[in-house]
């Protein structure tokens, strides 16, 4: 299996469960190993009280997609510490992309940087994730190696 099918797997035992991206209404655009790229397109549930996506929203478009990027080993891991900036706001019916790229891997710790921009390429926030491996993976995978 190449890394980009271990990734794309990965992935696709993750979205089976992922109730909260779905319910959201992001969706995978590209997934590789190390990296993972989500969408979504701001409605109008998505706005504040100032009539722009919440920050929360942003938050957890950035957040899904690092979950896919830090995932794509088909090693089990989770968030240990996250943190934003919002450089700019959305709007409804603005198209929103994450990209989340691996950093930094050592042993069980691992460091993503995820950018959101819009359908102008204007980043609208950027996002730091540390990851931790937690052990078990994501689906049964023969070693062909031994």
């Amino acid at each position: 299996m190449t890394p980009r099918e271990r990734a794309r797997k990965s992935a696709g035992k993750m979205w089976e469960d992922d109730n909260a991206s779905k319910w959201m209404g992001m969706s995978i655009a590209d997934i590789d190993e190390g990296t993972a790229t989500l969408e979504l397109t701001v409605a109008g549930h998505h706005c504040n009280g100032h009539g722009m996506c919440h920050g929360g929203v942003i938050f957890s478009l950035a957040d899904s997609a690092f979950a896919f990027a830090c995932n794509s080993r088909n090693q089990r891991t989770v968030a240990q510490h996250n943190i934003i900036s919002y450089i700019r706001p959305a709007s409804e019916g603005d198209r929103l992309l994450a990209v989340s790229r691996e950093v930094s891997l050592s042993g069980r710790s691992g460091i993503y940087d995820t950018r959101v921009t819009n359908q102008n390429s204007q980043v609208i926030a950027e996002f730091r994730g540390c990851s931790r491996i937690i052990g078990g993976t994501l689906f049964k995978e023969l070693d062909s190696a031994k």
